[in-house]
């Protein structure tokens, strides 16, 4: 049973440790969360008594060392008001779930191909390498499935259904073909993959460098002539290898992108990005500020407004789309029509598509839409973009009304292209009415929010990540720092990468269009060694 430790910050900068003998303290805390000391304290004691049960429940006696912590905390808070505010720090569990418990191997030699990354994208490459008779391996930073495991929330759900999930060699199989599988199906998913070809996956392992072995044999090779020919160094946090071929596979959502005005909130406002928020349960008590109105942030907002919270929510410009049209699922039409194998050569935006936002809507209870509107109905309180920060005051633009407009167009064209495609088929396909708006902003959402008069307490960053290859020292990424590729070979030889959003279709980023992707550049990788000579890397191993 795994222990979790924080720290607390008292209103006179004292620090405290503590620890909890189970996790289910972290049903009651959230890392970096600002709360008064007396919600701190009620928030404690439940945390810890949970914690204690779990304990009594698995063992059959209660636990001292909680109660004993309970007594040392309810004494360190005894001398401060009950508004006053006290922070909690990061909650680290003692015994990790964020890695393998295996010992981590030493690695060194040599190996035909290096996978970066041990989630959908690099297995599926492990896959085609293993049937193929390939030597390689996959180094996962932190455990198989780490961001399913660690960087969801409690109630996420995919918002494709399940018949799509058709990772090589292991379509899903279960007995709910158009659900939606949950947070930690997805995890048995992915892992039972993995377990599935026995993938030669090595947890815990940090790549910190991957670079072209020079023609001198030391440092880095930046020659586009050069880069690449002779092979490649991958250093690690376990070791050096070599490899002829490097895939990476770590995705597109490396770091949380947080805008600089956050820093311009007051210290007491508790501010989370999307990927750290769980649940509505450990948040302090009161309103809650959603910015961003992506897959994401639209959905964080719904589970909030179902857990009863007060919700802000700063509307952008991501588009929508309806779960279900004429009789289906709009993905299953979508599908029949040859969307998820557009190329993004033949997308009308071109390579811009890979910067657009999600469409919003949920696989959760079986599928529905997000309706912004009706949620406003209900009590949600929406406005425009957020554009500035003085404080605990917040300013809105005058965009609400063109935003939810522009998603409600986005769904229309949608659904104007399944009615074409069903009368050019002659599909019989029951009709539907149009989406009529239940709601329409009184005002343009734009104007000043006090956060304090308000009582929102929270705000959550749903702005998205950005990339960081910057471990990567190859000449091989434009100056975004995206990689430049076509179908995920790179014009650095034996450097390939999967698993990016738009990588070649609308379904490379899902578990859709991986599979395809990957016996691409595998593909690509066999012919490139059934011609070029062995390099010096390997010839020397």
């Amino acid at each position: 049973m795994p222990e979790v430790h924080f720290s607390i910050t008292w209103p006179d900068g004292t620090v405290q440790r503590a620890g909890s003998p189970s996790t289910a303290i972290e049903r009651f805390l959230a890392p970096g969360a600002t709360y008064p000391v007396a919600e701190l304290r009620r928030r404690v004691r439940d945390g810890l008594t949970a914690a204690s049960e779990r304990v009594r429940m698995r063992f059959g006696t209660a636990c001292t060392a909680a109660a004993a912590e309970l007594d040392a905390l309810e004494a360190a808070a005894a001398p401060f008001r009950d508004d006053a505010p006290a922070t909690v720090g990061p909650l680290r569990r003692g015994v990790s779930s964020l890695a393998s418990t295996a010992p981590v191997p030493r690695l060194s030699g040599h190996r035909s191909v290096v996978v970066v990354g041990g989630g959908q994208a690099g297995l599926a490459v492990s896959w085609h390498l293993t049937q193929r008779g390939i030597d390689h391996v996959v180094l996962e930073r932190h455990r198989v499935a780490h961001s399913w495991r660690e960087e969801r929330w409690e109630r996420f759900c995919l918002v494709t259904p399940n018949w799509q999930c058709q990772l090589p060699g292991h379509p899903y199989a279960g007995d709910d073909p158009d659900g939606f599988m949950v947070r930690d199906q997805i995890v048995d998913y992915v892992a039972s993959y993995a377990a599935s070809f026995d993938a030669p996956v090595v947890e815990g392992v940090a790549v910190t460098a991957v670079e072209a072995i020079a023609p001198e044999g030391d440092g880095p090779c930046w020659d586009p002539a050069e880069a690449g020919v002779r092979g490649f160094r991958v250093a690690t946090s376990a070791g050096t290898l070599t490899a002829d071929a490097v895939v990476l596979a770590v995705g597109g959502y490396h770091r949380p992108k947080l805008p600089r005005l956050a820093e311009r909130l007051p210290a007491g406002i508790t501010q989370l990005h999307s990927s750290t928020y769980r649940s509505a349960d450990p948040l302090p008590d009161g309103g809650v500020l959603v910015v961003g109105s992506g897959q994401s942030g639209a959905q964080i907002a719904e589970d909030l407004h179902l857990a009863g919270r007060p919700v802000h929510l700063a509307v952008g410009s991501a588009p929508r789309v309806a779960r279900f049209y004429r009789g289906r699922d709009v993905v299953a039409w979508l599908h029949d029509m040859g969307h998820y194998d557009m190329a993004i050569e033949d997308h009308p935006e071109g390579p811009a598509a890979r910067h657009e936002a999600n469409h919003y809507v949920t696989g959760r209870d079986g599928g529905r839409d997000i309706d912004l509107r009706r949620f406003a109905t209900e009590g949600m309180t929406l406005h425009g973009r957020l554009t500035t920060v003085d404080g605990s005051r917040v300013a809105t633009a005058g965009d609400l009304a063109r935003n939810l407009d522009a998603a409600d167009a986005t769904d229309d064209r949608i659904k104007d292209g399944i009615d074409r495609w069903i009368a050019a088929h002659g599909i019989d396909a029951p009709t539907e009415d149009r989406y009529v708006p239940v709601w329409r902003p009184p005002h343009d959402g734009g104007g000043v929010l006090d956060l304090d008069a308000a009582g929102i307490r929270t705000v959550i960053w749903a702005t998205g990540f950005r990339r960081d290859f910057s471990w990567v020292a190859l000449p091989a990424f434009d100056g975004s720092g995206d990689p430049v590729h076509r179908r995920g070979v790179t014009a650095v030889p034996g450097l390939y990468a999967v698993g990016l959003p738009w990588l070649h279709t609308w379904g490379s980023g899902r578990f859709a269009g991986i599979a395809r992707d990957a016996e691409h550049v595998v593909g690509h990788l066999a012919a490139q060694r059934a011609t070029a000579p062995a390099t010096p890397a390997a010839r020397a191993a």
